[in-house]
């Protein structure tokens, strides 16, 4: 049988054990997580399923339309979709309650990059702890408080920081197409 797959959605791969990169944004890129409460809330959240479900992140950025992050699955890497079904259930119901919106659309889908390259793994993760300043959030990446520059400059030893944030990544493939709110 050919490999069919809907033409309007990413096609998911999840089948190894290996370390992702994940984009997921909210439906219509609508602003669901402005504001610093919203902010926190989505990025402890991103992070608590991931511990859930044993996912061991090693860079994400969290804004107010999508997120990103690179992350090493466990032995069964299909969780992914549970792992990001619960977030985004929780994150909805969430947002739609202070809102007053029930049952409102939050989020869209998400994409996944198994990576198998060293360079394409370092690249990707210098793209997301630097994602905040492509954005134009921030002048340096570990100012910006919902992302993991920080703990991954206060972490790592120097010669790693050194190394991961002199991997370029003007030629990555990465669909962000996101214009997040400046919380600034």
């Amino acid at each position: 049988m050919p490999d069919v797959h809907w033409p309007h959605a990413p096609h998911h791969r999840l089948c190894e054990r290996g370390t992702y990169m994940v984009t997921s944004g909210t439906y219509q890129k609508c602003h669901h997580f402005a504001g610093r409460e919203r902010l926190e809330v989505l990025h402890r959240g991103l992070l608590a399923v991931a511990d859930e479900f044993e996912w061991r992140l090693e860079a994400w950025a969290v804004f107010s339309n999508h997120y990103h992050f690179v992350g090493h699955s466990p032995a069964d890497s299909t969780t992914i979709s549970p792992m990001l079904g619960k977030l985004h259930e929780r994150m909805a119901k969430w947002a739609n309650n202070l809102d007053q919106t029930p049952g409102r659309k939050v989020w869209h889908n998400f994409r996944e990059t198994r990576l198998t390259h060293e360079k394409s793994y370092f690249a990707r993760l210098n793209y997301v702890h630097q994602n905040a300043v492509k954005h134009r959030l921030a002048l340096t990446a570990n100012a910006y408080p919902w992302c993991s520059a920080g703990w991954f400059e206060r972490t790592a030893t120097s010669a790693q920081v050194n190394t991961i944030y002199g991997f370029p990544t003007d030629r990555l493939k990465v669909f962000d197409e996101y214009e997040p709110v400046n919380e600034g």
